[in-house]
């Protein structure tokens, strides 16, 4: 992939990076193949929807969406008022696994392991409650 100088330009501005630090990135095989996969990904949303819910102290319940652009940045204006941090924490690994088999060529929705669950453990194992999250990825356009 040919990077322009004005997409040279944006990387640098975007990653706060000095010209050395550019170089060092651009030299990077594995940095310039995401790159070349990147602006489709910006057209996903990834979709982390709750599918079981008991006892969620955050009042969490089955339904309730949380968002995330195709690089995993919350998107917070579409989501509930309140998010729980414990749930939140284990999404960054599906996300992760979303974006690397998007990357690969794989379409993330064929992910076999896409549930988690929040760190709670649930009443009958000592905890409060507890939530399951299944995450998909869908186009942009489709969110509304």
């Amino acid at each position: 992939m040919k990077i322009s100088e004005e997409m040279k330009n944006n990387i640098k501005e975007h990653l706060g990076y000095n010209d050395d630090e550019l170089e060092i990135y651009l030299n990077n095989p594995r940095n310039i193949d995401v790159l070349s996969k990147s602006l489709p990904l910006l057209g996903k949303t990834i979709i982390a929807e709750v599918v079981e819910s008991n006892g969620c102290n955050s009042q969490h319940k089955i339904g309730d969406k949380f968002y995330f652009d195709g690089a995993g940045n919350l998107l917070t204006k579409l989501c509930p008022k309140r998010i729980c941090i414990y749930a939140l924490s284990e999404l960054d690994k599906l996300i992760h696994s979303a974006n690397e088999l998007f990357y690969a060529g794989v379409d993330p929705n064929e992910m076999r392991f896409n549930r988690s669950s929040c760190f709670d453990v649930g009443l009958k194992c000592g905890g409060w409650g507890q939530i399951v999250m299944e995450v998909k990825v869908v186009d942009r356009k489709k969110i509304k």
